[in-house]
């Protein structure tokens, strides 16, 4: 077995711009190979989302970056030095949110955030600060098992960034939570983003992802199977617009004699047409008797997740290291 290797701080070296450089990273678990020479870059200042269905690997590249776990072979460098084996000047450099987050539940959020701050040896400002950048202070005398699930969510942000860190690791961040603390939380998680924090993020929200990262990497079988902006790796998917028409408009044979249209159904109660000319379309549905009730949907990130997924699903290898 080969250690990782430890990547030279030199201010010079294109590691030492980056907030994190993988190169080549593997790991195995018995039979399983959980990471196959991954390599990315996150840059500082950059939110980064990692993408892939459970058993991708996700877990894993993560816990290699924040120095939980050793790689098989391959190089890591964060913030300039190697992660592993465990680097005590490193550790306070990062903030980590996992998705159970433990608290001090008997305390209130501010004794909860103060007795992190403390563990780092951070100011006596620093809990009630924090607690403005998340949205709690109103909530600052509640105790920890009083909070909804939303606030718990951004205490544990808020625990995350109570010493100040350079690179934050945020797991699922918004898991379990209802539609209108999801996205209370994206401004939390926007503000930071603008506040110039260097942020990882994991989710299965693919609209989530979409709206928030710079940049996103997308792990199937434990290779990245497509890396770069949401939107660049939608254009480059090529994946079809729907154009949406209420059912009674024409049949689904007709649809299909509609030029550049490449297939047609009713799906959802509307007549969905998918083509990848959909300015064709919409001026021959328009010749048709107008654009009334017709409804157009780009492709999203998830159309491209989901094809890459589904092609591993089936057995056929997706491009590797797709980058738009």
């Amino acid at each position: 077995m080969t250690e990782t290797q430890t990547v030279p701080a030199d201010p010079g070296d294109r590691a030492a711009s980056a907030a994190i450089e993988v190169s080549e990273v593997s790991k195995r678990y018995g039979t399983r190979q959980a990471l196959d020479k991954v390599s990315l870059r996150v840059a500082r200042g950059e939110f980064f989302g990692l993408l892939g269905p459970n058993g991708a690997g996700k877990t894993t590249l993560v816990e290699i970056m924040e120095g939980l776990r050793q790689a098989d072979s391959g190089t890591v460098s964060v913030l300039g030095a190697a992660p592993w084996p465990r680097d005590p000047a490193l550790l306070p450099r990062l903030g980590v949110q996992t998705q159970s987050s433990a608290f001090f539940v008997r305390q209130t959020a501010y004794e909860h955030l103060a007795t992190v701050a403390a563990l780092y040896r951070a100011d006596r400002a620093a809990a009630d600060r924090t607690l403005r950048a998340v949205a709690l202070t109103e909530q600052r005398d509640t105790r920890v098992e009083n909070l909804s699930g939303g606030q718990r969510q951004r205490l544990a942000i808020a625990s995350a960034l109570v010493h100040d860190p350079e690179l934050v690791f945020l797991d699922e961040p918004t898991a379990a939570l209802d539609p209108q603390a999801r996205r209370d939380l994206w401004d939390v998680l926007r503000d930071l983003r603008d506040a110039g924090r260097t942020l990882v993020y994991t989710t299965h929200h693919l609209d989530e992802a979409e709206l928030l990262c710079d940049r996103v990497a997308i792990l199937v079988e434990g290779r990245i199977a497509a890396l770069g902006s949401p939107r660049e790796l939608v254009d480059a998917a090529g994946a079809a617009t729907s154009v949406l028409l209420p059912p009674d408009r024409m049949t689904v044979a007709e649809a299909e004699a509609v030029p550049g249209v490449d297939r047609a159904a009713v799906r959802g109660g509307s007549l969905v047409l998918e083509t990848a000319v959909s300015g064709k379309v919409l001026s021959a549905l328009d010749a048709r008797g107008g654009l009334d009730g017709v409804q157009t949907r780009t492709a999203t990130l998830e159309d491209v997740y989901l094809r890459l997924t589904a092609d591993a699903a089936h057995g056929t290898a997706p491009a590797q290291e797709r980058r738009a």
